[in-house]
């Protein structure tokens, strides 16, 4: 019997090198897209470095902001697995420069598997199209964000409008040829790197704070998930019959306050963790200057939780506690560091 066949997008990403280490140990031919081959080259080095087997492994050059390749990488695909898209904490002078790219690219996704027949979608998503407009309370899947607020970032608003733009381009297919689609909408993520790239949000956020650099953080406590969490219930996604037309919180149900991360590492006696929380009208204030601070003003404040119910009933799902998630992290960093 043939393998199945996911393309999978953003694979030399933080989430999508776990997600390509899942697939392929779960015996999965895997297409990853990447933006030129020394990428690619990369890719199969890394995963290859962490001991997995990279025989059913290929790469093909996309990108998201054009349509060239998009036919030819899908064609013969069984699934894909959108994970690609356009990650900034800064806002930029202009929202289509994050947008644009989230919105058309998922879309160019979803017209070439439906043109390739493909049977189901996987989108990353993020928590954040559910809850970046809320302060407190719990948000489920029904929940969405108000994109018209003026409280949430760029990036927040470019993944509830490419979400939405995804399950409306599903609502509109024909009834005689319907390709299922499923969004995993994952916290702040957290967990090891696969290879030696730290220069992810959270491996920045924790390797600041094994040095000693990052003295405060801003007031906001949300759900979190481990990135090994995160690319398992991708793959359960792709094949469990139940997640079709469902979007997937991907996250513990339970808030962590970000000053959490220094306590945890203070408590296992790393050295450089002093963080401690900032008032929010010092970061407000930085906000003029800074736009990296003007795009974390929008959660000053926030303290909500995850229903993720579902996700647990569906997948059978445990995540692992956060302690470990952190503390995993920095050992990976100290690793790669020494």
């Amino acid at each position: 019997m043939s393998k199945e066949t996911v393309l999978l997008t953003g694979i030399s990403g933080y989430i999508g090198l776990h997600c390509a280490k899942k697939l392929l140990n779960n015996g999965f031919e895997v297409r990853g897209s990447v933006r030129n081959t020394a990428k690619g080259k990369k890719v199969h080095e890394t995963l290859a470095a962490a001991s997995v087997d990279t025989t059913n492994l290929t790469t093909v050059e996309l990108n998201l902001t054009s349509d060239k390749g998009w036919d030819e990488a899908t064609k013969g695909c069984d699934y894909v697995m959108h994970v690609a898209s356009p990650y900034v904490i800064a806002d930029p002078k202009s929202e289509d420069e994050v947008i644009a790219p989230a919105v058309d690219g998922t879309l160019r996704a979803l017209r070439a598997a439906k043109k390739s027949g493909v049977k189901r979608v996987v989108l990353t998503s993020s928590a954040l199209a559910m809850m970046g407009s809320m302060k407190t309370g719990t948000f489920g899947p029904q929940d969405w964000t108000d994109t018209d607020s003026k409280q949430i970032s760029t990036y927040t608003k470019s993944k509830t409008l490419a979400e939405k733009a995804a399950w409306d381009f599903v609502a509109k297919q024909s009834a005689d040829s319907v390709m299922e689609m499923v969004s995993v909408n994952p916290g702040a993520v957290f967990g090891p790197p696969i290879g030696t790239d730290i220069s992810g949000q959270s491996m920045t956020m924790i390797d600041k704070m094994l040095r000693g650099k990052m003295p405060m953080v801003g007031d906001v406590s949300m759900p979190m998930v481990d990135v090994r969490d995160l690319a398992q219930l991708h793959v359960q996604a792709l094949t469990n019959s139940n997640a079709a037309g469902k979007r997937i919180i991907g996250a513990a149900a339970k808030p962590n306050r970000i000053v959490k991360i220094a306590e945890i590492l203070r408590s296992k006696g790393y050295k450089g963790p002093k963080a401690r929380v900032a008032p929010n009208f010092l970061l407000r204030i930085m906000s003029l200057f800074d736009a990296e601070a003007k795009g974390m003003v929008g959660l000053l404040g926030t303290n909500v939780q995850a229903d993720n119910s579902e996700t647990r009933e569906l997948f059978e799902w445990n995540p692992r506690p956060f302690s470990e998630s952190v503390l995993d992290t920095a050992a990976a960093i100290e690793a790669i560091s020494a």
